[in-house]
This record gives structure tokens, C-alpha cells and sequence, in this order.
């Protein structure tokens, strides 16, 4: 790699830090003019023959090593046969496959060529992939065996969709491309197309809790914008050349996506790429990680409570992890506590962000404390507020409740605006400020304590309730695995919260234990903030992305 590919903002971390506030107030944005994620996640290491991109599991006991390389090889392969294919700058490729390495390799042949990645959840059904290349227009679709069907049932009723690649095991049908035999048939030989950091990379689709889900452009410079919270939550402010990269969670996510992958590949680390299970096994993960010696391990807070039920975590050697980042929803201290003992000590940070901004706040332990119940300190290059709800007409006091925003210009993460949805921009970003949908305070210390979301909020006799507080303070109980509050409809106080709970293995639903769980919560919150009514359910209706479903609760409940 030559010197002159190296953006030098990035790697703060080579420096000595007195204190995490010297930092804050040192870091600068540093975006070229001309940038293409695919130079910069791929072409620039692949001069470094032996250097390691992906570790590939199938979970069947066949592995594959990648080199940058070999990525860069079948990208532009790839890349050849696309533009064969007619797809020109600008286009949008859909890419709906699981961890794999064609999964990073359809993306950097994208950007190679200028178009525009769709990555897709393996999860979605006929409508949601229906309603995605068509609100995207998209002109192709990668595909793999875990979702084929899907897209073949929809596919001839987008008609713009004029490509459809299948990957692995499948069989194409006669109007489908084997993407091995594009691969065999066309040269290794492609030149990116130049960029600018303002070109357009990629669209993704929120999870669509309320409304229409949203495509949310992001440009090339989006991958820069990402990579200061990786420092400092994911790597906690020292990159190893041993440093391997995991996350259980699919690849169709800005989370796993600007996180984990394309992150690490930018510094020359690997990933792991395991395919095989579509559902979360935390013993495969114990498994996984021994296996590989991964360093930071993106875990979700689903999945390490998950993990947490597991008997005796000591059969596996997991003394590899040094870093265990988690973001999405808070993990709750026992968490904390557990991950830390079963891990050897590794640094537990939480880490806050959203498909329009991401990787905003977070905790650095290497350079300040962690707070129990806040997730950390706003990371270098953000410039994070609480605000008036909804209009962002004045800063809120520090201590108090509003709605957390971030500095929209300027700031490389911040997305460029909703696909075709304008309206819907002008909403989202007011009076120079992004706002984040999520209500939460900041202290004198910066730290930010997340509330609520500002659409699932639950006001009870005056009192403003978020239900994370409660389903965090439930959590934390041995007999809950997992929990999700509504508010459900109260004569006297308007609404009072109301908790589905999935009990742990070896407990049994009872009155005594409901409560157990309630006192319990009073205890740690308020008198107020209490579920008032516990429901016992065998499992809770979650996004694709892992978020509880609230709207599903309260369909159920005949709210909706």
C-alpha cells in the first residue's frame, strides 16, 4: 500500500491520549474529494499477496481463506460481467445473500462500477423484497439459496429487475447467471471508476416499523464517517495485527455492514464470514469464535443474553476476545458483568447510532470510564445535542428528556437524504440537526442515557415511561430471557406499561413470579414505571434486524 493511500485522520489511535476530551477537541474529518469505498476496502491491500480479507465457514466443516487479492480479482470479474450486462453508474444492484464472501465481493463490484449496493435481508418476504426493488428500481439482484424462491416469485413483477445472479448451491433457471460462471468467463482486470465522496454507495432500507420502510442514501463517504467510533468502542483505541473481525448478525445491516466489515477490511484486518445458521446458536458462536481467535466480536444484546444461558462457557477457549462492542439496544449491567468474567477481562462497550447515522456514540474505556445505564460519550467528529422533539427549535437542558440529534452538515455519516421520500427528509433533518427519532439526556459529562424511542414513549397519569428502562430492569432478572413493554390503554392513568416476557430455561410461570418481577422493577426504576401487567409468551415478535416488534404487541393487543 502506498503512502498516498492513507487518510491519516483515522489512525489516532497510533497517538499517546492524555485524556478523551483532548481528543474530541484534535480529531478532523479528513474526506478527499475523490473516494470510492472499493479502492479503499479492497484495491489498496490486494498489492500485499498473502494478506487475509475473509475467513469463510460454511458451518459443514468446509472453510476457504480470501485473500484482498482474490477479492479484488472476482470483483472486477464480477464488475465486467455487470457492465456486460448493461449496468451503468448509478444503477441499483440488489444483494440479498448471508454472510458470505460473495456478499462483500457483490458490493465492492458495485462501487467499482459506480452503481449503487441494496443489500436485502435473507429474512424478508415475498412483499418486503417485492417493495424494495421496486421502490429502488434496482436493475439487478444477487441472490443465494436461503431467499432464491422469494426473489423468484417476485421478480416478474419488477420490472426494472433485468439480471438475477444466484450464488452457491443453486441451479440457475434459464433467465438466471451463475455467479461462478461470470466469474470464470470474464477478466480480472477492471479499473474502479473515479468517485467523488458525495457520489452515491449504497441505499438501506429501514426496518419499516411504521409506515412504508424508508431507502436511506448513503454516499462513498459514508465508510469514513464510521470509522472513529470503530477506534474507539470497537477496537477501544488499539488495532492488533493479529485482530480478527465477527458478528453473528447478518450482512444486510448498516450495524454489521459500517460496524464490522467493511470497517475492518479498510484497516487490512479480517472478517469472518459464517454462513451457515439462519438462526443464532450461541454454542456455535462459542465455537466460531475459538475457532478463529476472533479479537472483536460484535455482539448483539439478543444474542449475548443468549449466551448467557448457557451451562458452563468455560468449555471453550474464548481468551481471544479482547473487545466486545454491542449496539442496537442496551445491554443492561448483568450483561456487562457476565461478558466481562466469561470473556477474561475483554472491554464491554456499548455503542449508539441508526441507519441514517450511524456510529454516533459510544464507550472508550481505554480513555474514559463507563458509566453504569449510559452508553458512552459522543465519538470524535460528532457533535451530538438534545433537543425539542420533532423540531429541533432549541438545545434541551443538560439532565433533561428530548430528542437526541446529531450535526447534519458536515458530519460524513450522516446520510445524504431518504430515496425518493423528500418529505420525509425534511422531517428527519430540522434546523440544521438529525434527528434520531430517540429520546435520551445527556449528563455534565456528556455521557447519553438512551429513554425511549419518541413513537413508543408511554405516558402514564403525566409520567413520560420508556419501555427499554423497564424491559432492561426485567432482563435483569435470572428468570427472564427476554422482554418487551407496550403501553396498553388505562382508565385511570391513560396508558400503563405492559411486559411480554420469555421466561429462562428451568423457571415456570406463576403469579408469585410476576410479582417477583414487578417489585423488582419498582425497585430499580420508579413506583410508576412498573409493568402493571406481565404476559408470559413462549417468544416476542422481532424485526428482521433483531429489534423487538412493538407494533406486533400491540396488534395483539387491539391497539393498532
Amino acid at each position: 500500500m502506498s503512502t498516498t493511500d492513507r487518510l491519516e485522520a483515522y489512525h489516532f489511535y497510533e497517538r499517546d491520549w492524555d485524556d478523551y476530551d483532548r481528543l474530541l477537541e484534535e480529531f478532523e474529518w479528513e474526506v478527499p474529494e475523490t473516494f470510492n469505498m472499493a479502492t479503499y476496502v479492497c484495491d489498496r491491500w490486494a498489492e500485499d499477496e498473502g494478506r487475509v480479507a475473509l475467513f469463510a465457514d460454511d458451518g459443514d466443516g468446509g472453510s476457504e481463506t480470501y485473500t484482498f487479492r482474490r477479492v479484488r480479482n472476482t470483483a472486477n470479474a464480477l464488475a465486467n460481467a455487470m457492465r456486460d450486462r448493461g449496468v451503468e453508474r448509478g444503477d441499483r444492484i440488489a444483494i440479498n445473500m448471508r454472510q458470505r464472501p460473495e456478499t462483500v465481493i457483490a458490493h465492492v463490484a458495485c462501487w467499482k462500477l459506480g452503481a449503487v449496493s441494496v443489500p436485502l435481508s435473507t429474512l424478508f418476504g415475498t412483499d418486503a423484497v417485492s417493495y424494495r426493488l421496486n421502490d429502488a428500481d434496482a436493475v439487478a439482484c444477487f441472490v443465494d439459496g436461503t431467499n432464491v424462491e422469494t426473489v423468484r416469485d417476485v421478480a416478474t413483477d419488477s420490472p426494472s429487475l433485468e439480471t438475477v445472479v444466484t450464488v452457491g448451491d443453486v441451479d440457475p433457471e434459464d433467465d438466471e447467471f451463475a455467479f461462478q460462471e461470470l466469474i470464470d468467463t470474464h477478466s480480472r482486470e477492471f479499473e474502479t471508476v473515479r468517485t467523488d465522496a458525495e457520489d452515491d454507495a449504497i441505499i438501506i432500507y429501514t426496518s419499516g416499523t411504521t409506515g412504508d420502510p424508508k431507502g436511506v442514501r448513503h454516499a462513498h463517504r459514508v465508510l469514513l464517517g464510521n470509522l472513529p467510533l470503530v477506534i474507539t468502542g470497537f477496537c477501544n483505541m488499539e488495532l492488533r495485527d493479529s485482530d480478527i473481525f465477527w458478528t453473528p448478525s447478518e450482512w444486510a445491516w448498516v450495524a454489521t455492514l459500517f460496524d464490522v466489515v467493511f470497517p475492518a477490511m479498510f484497516y487490512g484486518r479480517p472478517v469472518v464470514a459464517y454462513s451457515a445458521d439462519e438462526q443464532f446458536d450461541p454454542e456455535t458462536a462459542m465455537e466460531i469464535i475459538e475457532r478463529y481467535d476472533v479479537t472483536v466480536f460484535f455482539g448483539p444484546a439478543t444474542a449475548l443474553r443468549m449466551m448467557e444461558q448457557m451451562d458452563d462457557p468455560d468449555r471453550w477457549d474464548v481468551s481471544s476476545i479482547r473487545c466486545l462492542p454491542s449496539g442496537g439496544e442496551s445491554l443492561g449491567q448483568s450483561i456487562v458483568e457476565w461478558a466481562r468474567d466469561v470473556f477474561d477481562g475483554a472491554a464491554v462497550h456499548e455503542a449508539y447510532g441508526q441507519t441514517e447515522a450511524n456510529m454516533l456514540v459510544g464507550d472508550c474505556t481505554a480513555l474514559a470510564e463507563s458509566r453504569e445505564g449510559k452508553i458512552g460519550r459522543r465519538a470524535p467528529g460528532h457533535e451530538i445535542a438534545i433537543v425539542d422533539p420533532g423540531t429541533a427549535e432549541q438545545r434541551i437542558e443538560t439532565g433533561e428528556v428530548g430528542e437526541i440529534a446529531v450535526r447534519y452538515e458536515g458530519d460524513p455519516v450522516c446520510f445524504k437524504e431518504y430515496w425518493n421520500k423528500p418529505n420525509k427528509t425534511a422531517e428527519k433533518v430540522r434546523n440544521g440537526w438529525l434527528l434520531t427519532e430517540d429520546l435520551g439526556r445527556l449528563d455534565e459529562d456528556g455521557y447519553l442515557e438512551f429513554v425511549s424511542r419518541t413513537d413508543s414513549v408511554i405516558i402514564s397519569a403525566g409520567y413520560r415511561i420508556g419501555p427499554v428502562e423497564i424491559e432492561e430492569a426485567l432482563a435483569n432478572s435470572d428468570a427472564v430471557a427476554d422482554a418487551g413493554v407496550i403501553g396498553v390503554p388505562n382508565d385511570e392513568r391513560g396508558e400503563v406499561p405492559k411486559a411480554f416476557v420469555v421466561l429462562a430455561d428451568g423457571f415456570e410461570a406463576s403469579e408469585s413470579l410476576e410479582e417477583s418481577l414487578q417489585q423488582d422493577v419498582r425497585d430499580r426504576l420508579a413506583k410508576y414505571e412498573y409493568p402493571q401487567q406481565i404476559e408470559f409468551v413462549d417468544e416476542l415478535p422481532k424485526t428482521s434486524s433483531g429489534k423487538i416488534r412493538r407494533t406486533s404487541l400491540e396488534e395483539r393487543e387491539g391497539i393498532l
